[in-house]
C-alpha cells in the first residue's frame, strides 16, 4: 500500500450519484434588453392571419410561419441578408438558436418563405408594427418626411434593352422596306400596281411580312442586284422575328427608357456611388420612404429614376395602408411639380415641398437678373417688363405634355424691339427679339409654396427634413451594408425592403 506523503493532495473519484449538473439554458446567455427579445415580443404580439392563409391545410409545416418571420426580421436587423448565412446562424448563434427554438430550417426553406410566402402579406405586418410604435409615442403619423434613393438591382449590369434603340431599329426596318419597295416597283411595276400596303408604315410585323412576300413574289423572275437579293433574303429571315421581339420588349418597358434582361422590372439609373457623385448607369429601383422621428412609416418601389412621378403613388399607398392621408408632408425640390402641388391641394394636405429654383432664389447674389422669375409681370395688362423697362407682349400659347401625362399651358411673350439694347448679349442669344414662356398656373403654385417654406413653421420643417429620411438611408446603405438587392423582380424586391423597414423600426425601438 502506498502511503501519502506529507503535504500531498488526495484526489477522490467523481461521484455522479452525489451531484447532478444541468446543462445551461440559452436564456442565461441573453441579456434582458437583447434586441432578439424585442423581435420575439413584437412579432408575437401582431396578427399574422394573412400569412397563415398562405399555408394550405391538410397538414402541418415543419416550421411555423411566425418562427420563420422572427428569424428573417432578426437577420435583417443584424445585416444578414443571405439565406445560407441565416441557415448557419440558426445552427451556431445563440440568439438565433433561442429565437428558432433550437429548430434548424435550411436555406431553401428560408428563401422560399421570403420569396413566396411573404408576397402580398408583409405590408400589413409592417403596418401593425408602425401602429404599435405610434401607440407608444415614438412617432406621429400626421407628419411625414418623404425622400428617395436608388438601390442597385440583382441583375447583370451589361445586358440591357434601351427604348430609343428599339425605336431606331424599327425606323431602320421601315426605311429599308421603303427602299426595297421602290426598287421592286422600278423593275416590276406591273406586278406591284395598286398593291402597296397602307399600314406597314407602323412597322407591324404582320404587315411587314405581307409586304416582303409581295416584293419577293414580284422579283422572282426579274434580274435583281446581288445586294438587293441579299437584303431581301435577310428581311425574310430576320425582320419579322425582330419586330415581334421588339413588341415584347416594348410591352416590358411600359413607358420606361430601359430595362435589364436579367431583371426586367429594373430600370437603368445613375447611382451616386461616391462623395463626388460620379456614379454609373446601373439597373436599379427607386426606393421611396416616408419617416417620422427616423421611423419608417411607408415604403414604395418605383421604376422612375426621378422622384417627381413617385410622390402621388407613394401617398396613395400611404392612404390605402392607414385609411387616411398625412396632415403634413415635407419633401425636397425633386418633388416640386405642378401635378404634385395640385394633388396635395386637392387632398387638403399641408405641404412644405420645394421647387427646383427655390434654393437659388434664397441665395443672395446668386440670382440671374434676366431670369423670367426676376422679371416684373403686370397681371392686368398681361405682359412682362425686361430690365430696360421694355414691355414683352403676349403673342400666343403652346401646350406641353409632362412626363406624368399632364398637359400644361404655356403663354408666350415677346419683346417689342431688342435692337441696340446695351444688355442684349447678357439677356439672350437669339437672333430676333427675346421670347419667354410662362406657366402662370405653376407660378402661382410656386408662390404659395414659397410663402409656406419661408414661414416659421416652414423653416422648422425644412431644417428637420435632412435629419429625418437621410439618416435612415445612411443606416440602410452605409452602416448596414444594404446597397444591392438579393432578390429579383418588383414583388420580391418589395419584400426585401419591407424586411429592411421592419428591421429599421425595431432597431429604433430597441435602442
Amino acid at each position: 500500500m502506498k502511503h501519502k506523503k506529507k503535504g500531498q493532495a488526495v484526489f477522490k473519484p467523481y461521484a455522479t450519484n452525489q451531484l447532478m449538473i444541468l446543462p445551461p439554458s440559452l436564456e442565461d446567455f441573453l441579456s434582458s434588453n437583447h434586441p432578439v427579445r424585442t423581435v420575439n415580443e413584437v412579432i408575437n404580439s401582431i396578427d399574422i392571419n394573412p400569412l397563415l392563409k398562405k399555408f394550405p391545410g391538410g397538414g402541418t409545416s415543419s416550421y411555423h410561419p411566425r418562427l420563420l418571420l422572427k428569424v428573417l426580421v432578426f437577420a435583417y436587423l443584424n445585416n444578414v441578408y443571405s439565406s445560407r448565412k441565416i441557415e448557419t446562424l440558426v445552427k451556431e448563434s445563440i440568439p438565433y438558436m433561442w429565437l428558432a427554438g433550437m429548430t434548424q430550417p435550411d436555406h431553401n426553406t428560408i428563401n422560399r418563405f421570403r420569396s413566396d410566402r411573404l408576397r402580398g402579406v408583409l405590408k400589413p405586418v409592417f403596418k401593425q408594427i408602425v401602429l404599435l410604435l405610434a401607440e407608444s409615442g415614438l412617432l406621429d403619423l400626421k407628419e411625414i418626411y418623404v425622400d428617395g434613393t436608388k438601390i442597385e438591382a440583382n441583375s447583370n449590369r451589361y445586358t440591357f434593352v434601351w427604348g430609343n434603340s428599339l425605336k431606331t431599329n424599327k425606323e431602320r426596318i421601315k426605311k429599308q422596306l421603303d427602299e426595297l419597295w421602290e426598287y421592286a416597283q422600278s423593275i416590276a411595276k406591273q406586278e406591284l400596281e395598286d398593291t402597296r400596303p397602307t399600314e406597314y408604315s407602323q412597322v407591324n410585323p404582320e404587315k411587314v411580312k405581307q409586304t416582303i412576300e409581295q416584293i419577293d413574289k414580284a422579283l422572282q423572275d426579274k434580274p435583281v442586284k446581288k445586294k438587293v437579293r441579299q437584303k431581301l433574303n435577310y428581311a425574310k429571315k430576320a425582320w419579322v422575328a425582330n419586330l415581334e421581339k421588339y413588341q415584347r420588349q416594348e410591352a416590358i418597358l411600359k413607358g420606361r427608357k430601359s430595362f435589364s434582361k436579367t431583371d426586367p422590372d429594373a430600370t437603368f439609373m445613375r447611382m451616386k456611388e461616391d462623395h463626388m457623385r460620379n456614379g454609373q448607369l446601373k439597373p436599379g429601383y427607386n426606393l421611396q420612404l416616408s419617416t417620422n422621428n427616423q421611423i419608417i412609416t411607408n415604403y414604395t418601389i418605383h421604376p422612375n429614376p426621378t422622384d417627381t412621378l413617385t410622390l402621388i403613388p407613394h401617398l396613395e399607398d400611404y392612404k390605402q395602408l392607414y385609411g387616411h392621408m398625412p396632415q403634413v408632408v415635407t419633401a425636397d425640390a425633386g418633388y416640386g411639380s405642378q401635378q404634385n402641388y395640385e394633388y396635395l391641394e386637392q387632398q387638403s394636405v399641408e405641404h412644405y415641398v420645394k421647387y427646383n429654383t427655390f434654393d437659388q432664389q434664397a441665395k443672395k447674389g446668386k440670382q440671374n437678373p434676366f431670369d423670367i422669375h426676376n422679371l416684373f409681370y403686370n397681371s392686368q395688362l398681361d405682359c412682362y417688363y425686361c430690365l430696360m423697362g421694355q414691355p414683352m407682349q403676349k403673342v400666343g400659347q403652346r401646350k406641353r405634355l409632362t412626363q406624368g401625362g399632364i398637359v400644361q399651358t404655356l403663354d408666350v411673350y415677346e419683346a417689342i424691339n431688342c435692337n441696340g439694347c446695351p444688355v442684349r448679349g447678357l439677356c439672350h442669344k437669339a437672333k430676333g427679339n427675346r421670347r419667354i414662356e410662362a406657366n402662370h398656373r405653376l407660378n402661382k403654385l410656386k408662390e404659395k409654396a414659397r410663402e409656406r417654406l419661408l414661414s416659421e413653421k416652414g423653416m422648422m420643417h425644412r431644417k428637420k427634413r435632412p435629419t429625418e429620411v437621410e439618416p435612415v438611408f445612411g443606416n440602410i446603405k452605409s452602416n448596414y451594408g444594404f446597397k444591392r438587392f438579393y432578390l429579383r423582380g418588383n414583388q420580391k424586391v418589395e419584400i426585401e425592403i419591407g424586411l429592411i423597414a421592419i428591421a429599421q423600426n425595431l432597431r429604433k425601438m430597441a435602442s
